[in-house]
Order: structure tokens, then sequence, then C-alpha cells
């Protein structure tokens, strides 16, 4: 069984939270948002409950004004959200939604600043999104590999990124459940080969999602399989996410404290779940038969989610459209690849 301190739990309510928001805002045209004093109050929770990594939201060039979704254009701007009353051994991080910000718009690291970053690897630019990785290392940050949708990608091109990811010295690299389609088998054969390569001081990340209703059920065998790695485990709060969302905070933190031995403040958990709840229309998150199908298939959920919500598709009909989308359309949802498949069927 895996070594108690060498599990970190990494909750990504306000990151992956956000992203789910604004993909409902986009999509359903639901106008739920993160206000300040959400967020506030949310990492304070946070912090008061020991949880070892507070992921504070995303840096992206974006057209949304303010923190609605978490959403920040700097790292700077994202810091200023750091406690003051911080927990000196927790970590505070923010992700980077890929390889955009111009390097010379990023600061060298100071202890002011968020400590860990986190980059989604772009598949069509693997070298370049590599690169800002490393060029994050060398300025001082915390890195974390993130290669989204880690299914997709080959063994080769799985071992360049560990061999990278030990050459710049990354604080973790991921295997990612985007679609939420991962199964026990999967999670054991990604492990296994990050395990065979990856050098032991760098942690191995595992992000769940919840289509298939597994994300617990496989982050439990994660920890089995783990032995004497350095592991990090993301959650949400009440699973917050995009699509069907994550594993659930409220799960997983006890499930730690009381097998695990850690050491988790559950009641302050709890009233970031307070927080949180308000923004949970029905159908905002959780799962869904919606996001059931494409997971199914092992297609992004958004085609699904465009279908049923905007086009008003039978779940008979979805069904019948996931069977057909071509193989290399099914990773990506466009309004152009969904009008292609359509185009393609009769019906």
């Amino acid at each position: 069984m895996v070594n108690s301190n060498n599990i970190q739990l990494l909750d990504c309510t306000l990151r992956d939270g956000g992203q789910g928001l604004e993909a409902a805002y986009k999509i359903k045209n639901r106008k739920v948002q993160f206000t300040d004093e959400i967020i506030c109050k949310s990492i304070d929770h946070l912090v008061k409950s020991n949880i070892d990594i507070v992921e504070l939201g995303y840096i992206e060039k974006s057209s949304f004004t303010g923190h609605p979704f978490a959403n920040y254009f700097t790292i700077e701007e994202i810091s200023k959200f750091i406690p003051r009353d911080r927990n000196p051994e927790q970590m505070y991080i923010a992700l980077f939604t890929g390889p955009d910000i111009d390097e010379d718009q990023i600061p060298e690291w100071i202890p002011s600043l968020v400590e860990g970053t986190r980059v989604i690897l772009r598949y069509s630019e693997l070298k370049k999104s590599m690169d800002y990785c490393e060029m994050l290392a060398k300025k001082g940050y915390k890195v974390f590999i993130q290669p989204m949708l880690t299914m997709r990608y080959s063994d080769d091109e799985l071992e360049m990124l560990i061999e990278r990811a030990n050459e710049m010295q990354a604080y973790a690299i991921y295997f990612v459940d985007s679609f939420g389609y991962m199964q026990a088998k999967d999670v054991e054969r990604l492990f296994r080969l990050y395990e065979k390569r990856l050098e032991p001081n760098i942690y191995i990340g595992f992000h769940s999602h919840n289509n298939l209703n597994l994300a617990f059920s496989n982050v439990q065998y994660f920890l089995q399989i783990a032995g004497e790695r350095k592991v990090i485990i993301d959650s949400t709060a009440i699973g917050m996410g995009q699509g069907a969302g994550n594993l659930q905070t409220e799960l997983i933190l006890p499930f730690l404290n009381q097998n695990y031995k850690k050491r988790y403040n559950y009641d302050e958990l709890l009233e970031v779940c307070e927080q949180i709840e308000p923004l949970m229309p029905v159908g905002q998150w959780g799962y869904s038969v919606c996001c059931a199908l494409p997971a199914v298939y092992r297609t992004a959920y958004k085609y699904a989610m465009v279908l049923r919500i905007k086009m008003g598709f039978s779940y008979p009909k979805i069904n019948y459209i996931m069977q057909h989308i071509p193989r290399d359309l099914r990773h990506r949802y466009t309004e152009e690849n969904l009008n292609q498949v359509l185009n393609s069927l009769k019906f």
C-alpha cells in the first residue's frame, strides 16, 4: 500500500469547476458564475482543510473580464488570491490552458507568486508544449505536466514526455481521463508505464472524470497499485467540473483520512461544498446519459451536449451518431467537425 506521506490531494474546484461553468455558459447559455466572494471563501476553507495543493484557477487569453470562471490573464493577477494566512505546508498553483502566454509576460518565480504551474499539453504542438513547461521550470516554478486525454497518446509519445519530465525535473506528470472513459486496466497500464521510466522524486498524478461513474473506484485502484511512488490525486467539491465532472473531494478526503492516516479537516471541506452547491442547477454537472454516451465511444463529451441541448436529439439518435463519428474526429469537438458528421449520415 502507498505510504501516506507520498500521497498529495489536489483540489481543483475553482479551476475545473470554473471551466465547467464556462462550458455551460457557451453551450447551454447558463450564466452561472463565480463571484470574488465565493472564490475567496472557498480558498479560505480549502486552506483550513489542510488539503495539500490548491489550484486557484486558470490563466489564458480570454474575452471574459473579471474572474467569472476563476480565469485570469497573468500569474501576478491570480497570485493576488493567495490567502494572507497561508498554510506554509500547502502549495498554491495555477493552470495554463496551453502554451500561449508569451514567455516575457511570465515573471521569474518569487515567494509572493503561485508556487506551481500546470500546463495542458497541446497534442498538435507537443514539442512547443514541453518547451513551455521547461521554460517555466527554468523560471523557478514547480511544473505539473498535463497530457489531456492521455489515452490518445502512443507509448512512444508518453515515453518522450516522461523523458522530458525527467530532464527538466518536473514536479509531476499526470495521466488525465479527460472524457471519463478510463477503467482499472487503463489506470494500471498507464501507471506501470510511468512508474518504469519516471524518476522516483517526480510525482505521478491522476486526474479523473466521472462520465461512467468510475472516478472514485479508479482512484482507489490507483492507490492500491501505487506502492512507494509519490502520487497526486485531483478532486473537486461536489465533483464540480467539465462534462460529468470530477472525483468528489468530499468522498476522497474522508477515504484518505480513514484508510491512509491523512489528517484533512473534513468540516472545512464541507464549508467549500456549501459555497459551491448553490451554483449547481439541475444538469449542470454530475452523471448523465448525455455525458455517458460519448464516453462509451471514447469521444469528446461536447458532441453529445450540443446534439442534446442545442439540437434536441433523442438519446438513441445521439447513440447512432456517436457510433459513426470517424476516429480522427472523436477527440476534438468543433462545430465544423459535427456538421461534417451530420452531413455524412442518413436519418
